[in-house]
């Protein structure tokens, strides 16, 4: 059993009061000299609260989600318990004026162990503050274990103080504890066995989630489907559910799944920048292109002024508008190139503040002469400003592996993306999500040198020309690259049509017609489109084969 020392007496506790509102200083100064607590810092903007947390171990802080504007209570929260100020051991209290349920639901991911709602009332803060003592003091050698991961004994001590009447009020934080435990130790059956009972006697939010992922963990798809399809209407689970189901999506390597999920959870809690880094990475899998921008801009966003804050947040975002603007006609794409231009502008002074960015600004500034058809530009500024060494992050060389790419270095863009395998290789999510789109950057790299913007132009030419095998070549290969370019599918019809009048339709080129037709159908249109589009599916019998290709997947899916 591991060895645990003696809890604090209560006027020994060091308390740190954050919030920029000197009238809340003082009522909760007030509650805690009632209750014989005089180590009190107080502190009214985040820089500040961050260094003294730095130099003291205070067992108590309250922050509020406003602090000044240096950066927010959310984002010091999470900061604080990312660099191991804030334990198991810490009682949290977080305050704030505003109950908007997005910041709520960040805010409960975080789990603090009280939230209060301004303004602040005496009577009522020293109630609950005598509250969050004595939980305080009844679980310390069960949370002193937790951030030991010491679960063994973390377990027995909790089964012990559930047998104990006088705390029947935190049984329910013990039992989530032991849980926790279980799952940590991988005993998911007696997870499971724990996780019933606890269900059959509460129908708590976090029960159900845990049991729904115990279930998960065992493999027991079907029941656990059902449960969180409940859950997903359930306001204090719903983000959880879609988190769960995409992790497990992720886990069984069905990433469009894990991507509608992981969407829905970011738009729910959007301040999640972990969350925002997993929705962009199945975004870019999936090649939806629209979905990774925004998946960036919201990083850049959120994670302003925390601890993500970095340049090359605003980097990827720019990064992410050429690769959007790579799929789009000229005239979107010139808007995307603009407005990257303008975040460029707004950031120069950061890059050159922090760090060396000239190589990595130079390779942006390539793709976008290459984008404008300025190739020789390109080229000339790839000479003078690019090396062939790779950059220590995965986003650069990332990036770096486009410009070479669309400049023609193909051999140049491959062996670098053989590097950036190596680098990820050990990075639990990367080994899932971005290793495999790595592997399908280097499949479509290698067979695909051309944007598909660049492809549907030359598939245009083909076309006026009536080499209709050539132009269906370049569209499937655009396609592949933009599977939700609407533009692309309808003219992919179109060239199948033409195809099909000349003689019949090969099987793979029937199963571009089911995803491009299905692309199309499930999408608003203008009128004229949609009757081009029910056009092309009847000279094509798209219906019947649509029908076909169902029944073979779910006889595969019965199969597996």
């Amino acid at each position: 059993m591991i060895e645990i020392p003696a809890i604090k007496e209560q006027h020994e506790l060091n308390v740190l009061i954050i919030d920029d509102q000197i009238l809340v200083h003082g009522v909760v100064k007030s509650a805690l000299s009632e209750l014989g607590m005089r180590n009190v810092r107080t502190a009214e903007n985040a820089y500040y609260a961050a260094r003294l947390c730095s130099e003291v171990r205070f067992d108590i802080i309250l922050l509020a989600f406003n602090v000044k504007s240096d950066k927010d209570g959310f984002h010091l929260l999470e900061e604080l318990k990312l660099k191991g100020h804030i334990t198991k051991t810490t009682a949290v209290i977080f305050l704030s004026a505003d109950t908007d349920a997005s910041l709520v639901n960040c805010v409960i991911e975080l789990q603090p162990t009280d939230f209060w709602v301004k303004p602040l009332d005496l009577k009522k803060v020293t109630e609950r503050l005598r509250h969050v003592l004595a939980v305080k003091d009844k679980l310390y050698r069960l949370h002193y274990c937790m951030d030991h991961k010491e679960y063994a004994s973390a377990i027995y001590f909790g089964e012990r103080q559930l047998k104990d009447p006088a705390l029947t009020n935190y049984y329910p934080h013990i039992n989530r504890l032991i849980g926790e435990c279980l799952m940590h130790l991988r005993e998911y059956e007696e997870a499971e066995r724990f996780y019933r009972k606890l269900a059959q006697e509460n129908k708590f939010g976090w029960v159900l989630i845990a049991l729904s992922h115990v279930l998960l963990k065992q493999e027991k798809e079907k029941e656990a489907s059902e449960l969180i399809h409940e859950l997903k209407k359930r306001k204090d689970t719903c983000f959880q559910a879609y988190d769960l189901l995409a992790q497990y999506y992720i886990e069984h390597e069905n990433y469009s799944q894990a991507y509608e999920e992981m969407k829905t959870a970011t738009e729910m809690a959007p301040r999640n920048i972990e969350r925002n880094k997993k929705s962009c990475n199945l975004a870019r899998l999936n090649h939806d292109k629209l979905g990774q921008y925004i998946a960036t801009q919201n990083m850049a966003k959120y994670a302003k002024n925390s601890i993500h804050d970095t340049p090359e947040l605003m980097l990827n975002v720019v990064r992410a508008g050429i690769d959007l603007a790579t799929t789009l006609p000229e005239a979107e794409a010139s808007k995307i190139i603009q407005k990257s231009e303008r975040f460029l502008a707004q950031n120069q002074a950061d890059y050159a503040k922090k760090g060396d960015f000239k190589e990595q600004l130079a390779i942006i500034q390539i793709r976008m002469l290459s984008l404008r058809d300025e190739k020789k530009k390109a080229e000339q500024l790839l000479k003078e400003m690019v090396t062939k060494e790779p950059f220590e992050s995965v986003e650069d060389n990332l990036d770096k592996v486009k410009a070479f790419h669309e400049l023609g270095y193909r051999e140049e863009s491959l062996k670098l993306l053989d590097h950036i395998k190596d680098q990820i290789a050990g990075d639990t999510f990367a080994s899932n999500v971005v290793a495999e789109y790595i592997k399908q950057e280097s499949l479509e790299r290698k067979d695909i040198h051309f944007t598909p913007k660049e492809l549907s132009a030359m598939a245009t030419e083909h076309y006026k020309q009536k080499r209709f095998v050539p132009a269906y070549m370049d569209l499937s290969k655009a396609f592949t690259l933009s599977p939700n370019n609407k533009q692309v599918a309808l003219n992919l019809l179109k060239t199948l049509v033409a195809l099909f009048e000349q003689g019949a339709l090969d099987k793979s080129q029937k199963e571009n017609a089911v995803k491009a037709y299905d692309l199309l159908n499930q999408s608003e249109l203008p009128e004229e489109q949609r009757q081009k589009l029910d056009e092309y599916s009847s000279l094509l019998e798209l219906d019947g084969f649509s029908k076909i290709l169902q029944e073979e997947a779910e006889k595969a899916t019965l199969d597996t």
